[in-house]
């Protein structure tokens, strides 16, 4: 699967509260955004030509509520000191406070953020380590 590219989509009942959490918070691009396709709203955020795309979506008339547990999480590898630092210090600027992981690996060298669904964005200071 050399060269394979993922999209993540999920649905929220916070389309422009999400938005704004993954953009201004982690300092990811908006992509593109579109309105009433099909009943649905979204936004894709990531890096143009990265291998990773977020897409957050609302559908008209259905609510999805919160995150299911505290275990669904997206995990950003940030190698770089001055890169981890900024992207805590953006998203705290944002109002968000780190809460501790459920498992509790992630806060040996990361910090971990509810978005306003309640998933979890773990900042992990370090390598991915195969």
């Amino acid at each position: 699967m050399l060269g394979t590219k993922i999209r993540i989509a999920r649905s929220t009942d916070r389309l422009e509260d999400v938005v704004r959490f993954y953009r201004d918070g982690l300092g990811l691009l908006e992509l593109g955004r579109f309105f009433d396709h099909d009943g649905y709203d979204g936004v894709m955020l990531g890096e143009p030509g990265g291998p990773y795309h977020l897409e957050f979506t609302h559908c008209r008339g259905h609510q999805v509520g919160r995150a299911p547990t505290e275990d669904n999480l997206l995990v950003f590898y940030l190698p770089d000191h001055e890169s981890w630092s900024a992207a805590t210090q953006r998203i705290e600027a944002g109002g968000r406070r780190p809460v501790a992981s459920r498992n509790p690996y992630w806060d040996r060298s990361g910090r971990t953020y509810e978005d306003p669904d309640g998933y979890r964005v773990v900042l992990q200071h370090g390598d991915w380590k195969k």
